[in-house]
């Protein structure tokens, strides 16, 4: 069945998220390119993705950010009829679906969960998919498809020129180590990023944003000739430093499918639910370790996905331990 819509000229896609998960629709948007190479391919998205894609190459021309849709459903009126295409890779489609739909594309093509409007072509949104496949489906629906499951990113001269400015010369042998995630149950514990890294011998980046500048200077004060980098690079020189890392050692989090998207060999810790979602889908450069953790190590309470699961703040990633992280990674060093 030939599902390629004729006559496409623009093509909106709509994901408006972090660093982490816009990443993972690069496969599925490589592959609208490839099926559609004439086309215009705008990302609705967020204010801060339109400086980290202008310029850089990939299959996006531009960014036009969008307000949230928790707040209003219509999408603005410069955009409506503007598409010929629009496609739905923002969720389950509670919100985003209508906003879809408001655009007046001929046709929409996404996500659709149980209480989600119906698009033109669709497929169900259930909660234990790897995302990138999720959104390979999604392209499929319009006739695109790749055989390229892991996103890949290109760092730019200005990223390293941004870096160089920021931190100088790098020492060589460097690694990375990134603390952080939104989520202290899905944060493996400062100590074992210490360990880890420190069984390596290498010198070592410990990064992290703004907001997580206690957790780097914890993690860094553990660590002998480390360096602390928090807040100071943007996604693009993020990525450039991390392409000067022999391997990048993180919890699931967008600096780790960011460093993975450059090419650089990771680490990843993960709790076992979080794997199925977003973990890498090849293991010659990406190794991750899981943590079978199914209940609260506080209150016994559901696991991290269930209905009524509990919130407290402790690690679910303990049960990984540092020499089964070092031994991976000491294993892409001498790959």
């Amino acid at each position: 069945m030939n599902l390629i819509v004729e006559s496409v000229e623009r093509i909106a896609v709509l994901r408006a998220t972090a660093l982490g998960d816009l990443l993972l629709i690069l496969p599925a948007v490589e592959a609208l390119r490839r099926a559609y190479p004439a086309a215009r391919i705008t990302l609705l998205g967020k204010e801060w993705q339109v400086p980290f894609l202008r310029g850089r190459p990939g299959p996006v021309d531009d960014v036009v950010p969008v307000p949230p849709m928790e707040e209003s459903l219509d999408p603005p009126p410069e955009l409506v009829g503007r598409f010929d295409l629009a496609l739905q890779m923002n969720g389950d489609g509670h919100h985003a679906n209508a906003f879809v739909n408001g655009l007046g594309a001929r046709v929409t093509a996404g996500l659709r969960g149980d209480d989600a409007q119906p698009l033109d072509r669709w497929v169900p949104y259930v909660p234990y998919q790897h995302e990138t496949l999720r959104f390979l489906e999604v392209a499929g629906l319009v006739g695109a498809s790749s055989d390229d499951v892991e996103p890949r990113m290109r760092v730019t001269r200005d990223d390293y020129a941004e870096l160089r400015s920021v931190l100088g010369q790098l020492p060589r042998g460097l690694i990375a180590v990134h603390p952080g995630g939104r989520d202290a149950r899905r944060r493996w514990p400062a100590a074992c990023f210490a360990e880890a890294a420190a069984r390596l011998g290498r010198p070592v980046a410990v990064t992290g944003g703004d907001h997580e500048r206690d957790l780097v200077e914890k993690v860094a004060a553990l660590i002998p000739r480390s360096i602390p980098v928090v807040g100071a690079l943007s996604a693009g020189g993020l990525a450039a430093l991390y392409t000067a890392c022999d391997v990048v050692i993180a919890n699931d989090s967008g600096p780790r499918r960011l460093a993975a998207a450059t090419g650089t060999p990771t680490v990843g810790v993960y709790w076992c639910g979080d794997l199925i979602n977003a973990g890498p889908l090849t293991r010659s450069h990406h190794r991750p370790l899981i943590s079978w953790t199914t209940q609260c190590p506080t209150c016994g309470g559901a696991g991290l996905r269930e209905p009524g699961g509990c919130d407290h703040p402790v690690s679910w990633l303990t049960d990984v331990g540092a020499d089964a992280v070092a031994a991976q990674a000491d294993e892409l060093l001498n790959a």
